[in-house]
């Protein structure tokens, strides 16, 4: 009986370490890593269970019209931050300090960066005024976005137009 609940113990350990995320910093090296090997760039998103914005640009990017675009261009990799109470473990450890690593730490989520497979940081969703446009709506905002992505990994317009229209907000 008592080597049953030793193997059960070591069992529910195990399943814990399983269940935990991944370091952020082991899951940006594995972006920059297929980035790399697939001659992209990455796009870095920080997000968290709560965060209607993040949940709203996720659904735009993974659109049947949009998915085949950034998948094209971006090696894209998420990192869970900020999240509270039971869903504390989502995040990835390491990921806010990751996130103010590149000055977000006030910037809100979605937060999120391209870097080239040298981890550079190409763009950051900052717009000149220095507000995160987090997931872009507005024409304004979704304009940004589409320049900063132009410049990145250069889409092409059609494709741009697409992202246009899939991002901007409509009026109901």
């Amino acid at each position: 009986m008592k080597f049953f609940k030793v193997i059960l113990v070591a069992s529910l350990f195990l399943f814990q370490l399983n269940a935990a995320q991944e370091k952020a910093d082991i899951e940006l090296n594995k972006a920059l890593t297929e980035a790399k090997i697939q001659k992209k760039n990455v796009l870095l998103i920080f997000h968290a269970s709560w965060c209607g914005w993040c949940k709203l640009m996720e659904k735009n990017m993974n659109l049947p019209e949009t998915k085949p675009i950034f998948d094209k261009k971006f090696v894209t990799t998420y990192i869970d931050v900020q999240e509270r109470g039971e869903k504390k473990k989502l995040e990835n450890p390491g990921g806010q300090e990751l996130m103010n690593k590149y000055k977000g730490e006030n910037a809100g989520l979605p937060f999120w960066l391209i870097l080239n497979p040298k981890g550079e940081v190409l763009a950051d969703s900052f717009n000149s005024k220095g507000e995160n446009l987090g997931s872009p709506a507005t024409p304004d905002e979704v304009s940004t976005f589409m320049a900063k992505l132009e410049k990145s990994s250069k889409m092409n317009k059609e494709e741009l137009l697409t992202i246009q229209k899939v991002f901007v907000k409509k009026d109901k």
